[in-house]
């Protein structure tokens, strides 16, 4: 807001009657403002004539007039927010505090939480990959890489599947791709290595991953499936 502007609001401001004296307005979509422009403000409605929403705005001498001079003064000088902020303090430190002694106590887990990869089975043992690659495709980091060859049978089985986790970003879309619940981001955060060439998942290392978190991932997929 330039100096002309607010020249004008605080001379159309002041020439108000005391009992109208509301919120200074400030438009959101004019340029520039006049003081026709000025409204009274009725609770949290900032109308201008014209329709548009306003921002309200107060000078101290607006506030000291709306608010009363004595709320205004008291809270001013008395600094009453540091003082109710420190009140606060001053009870949690006074409560027991709650602490998690990990690793022997764990925070719980939402179902959609994004942990480590896993490639999952059906009940049968056969692996659910059809080697669709979309996930491959959505993947924004390009961490993901597939291969494929037919199977005697017509269907179609990954030969190669590895998933750069330095690379990953954690997002859920291969997820969200699959269309058989194939590749998922299951319930493990604990598995920080010392190397990176552990972090190079490959398709045996994956299917591991299924096998022992398998319970747990269908759990999850059960808990969120009216949400997909």
């Amino acid at each position: 807001m330039n100096l002309a502007t607010r020249t004008v609001l605080r001379s159309a401001v002041r020439n108000l009657p005391r009992s109208t004296i509301g919120f200074r307005s400030i438009s959101t979509t004019a340029p520039s403002l006049m003081a026709s422009e000025v409204t009274k403000v009725e609770g949290d409605k900032s109308i201008n004539k014209s329709g548009k929403f306003e921002i309200p705005y107060q000078s101290w001498e607006e506030r000291e007039l709306t608010e009363g001079f004595f709320d205004f003064s008291a809270r001013t000088l008395f600094i009453t927010e540091i003082f109710r902020g420190g009140w606060m303090v001053l009870m949690q430190f006074f409560r027991e505090p709650y602490t998690i002694m990990y690793p022997f106590e764990k925070g719980p887990l939402g179902p959609r939480f994004r942990g480590e990869h896993a490639l999952r089975r059906y009940p049968s043992g056969e692996e659910r990959c059809i080697t669709c690659k979309l996930c491959e495709a959505i993947c924004p980091a390009q961490a993901i890489t597939i291969e494929a060859e037919p199977r005697k049978d017509g269907s179609r089985r990954t030969t190669r599947y590895d998933i750069d986790m330095t690379k990953c970003i954690y997002c859920g879309m291969c997820q969200e791709a699959c269309p058989t619940d194939a590749i998922v981001e299951g319930p493990n955060f604990e598995y920080a290595t010392e190397t990176h060439e552990e972090l190079l998942y490959n398709k045996e290392k994956l299917l591991a991953n299924g096998d022992k978190w398998e319970a747990e991932i269908a759990r999850n997929i059960q808990a969120d499936h009216p949400y997909r």
